[in-house]
């Protein structure tokens, strides 16, 4: 990743096509010791693409996740209700319960 981090930081930064050079003394100048068979897997990888088309085909892989939020918002209205009427009856309990006032001391007596 932390190879991928810097190929793109190279690129925005206005450099098209980070060699493998550029990358290694990226990494190193924030103390970060760089593989060379990674940058060359990366670059290998990433060799005749666009970064603007890999972002927006990472983006329509990312869109077809299920991370479970319309099941969540949809099943969490129809249990709003029995929580409303659950935390009513708790409070209903709570009241009939003796206070700290009633037993003769206080918190900080």
């Amino acid at each position: 990743m932390k190879y991928l981090a810097a190929y793109l930081l190279l690129v925005q930064g206005g450099n098209d096509a980070p060699s493998a050079a550029d990358i290694t003394s990226l990494l190193e100048s924030v103390g970060v010791e760089a593989e060379a068979s990674r940058i060359s897997t990366l670059l290998a990888e990433l060799e005749g693409k666009s970064v603007a088309d890999l972002i927006q085909a990472g983006n329509a892989k990312l869109a077809s996740v299920p991370t479970g939020g319309a099941a969540a918002a949809s099943s969490g209205a129809a249990s709003s209700g029995a929580a409303a009427e659950d935390a009513a009856e708790e409070k209903a309990e709570e009241a009939k319960e003796e206070s700290d006032d009633d037993m003769g001391f206080g918190l900080f007596d």
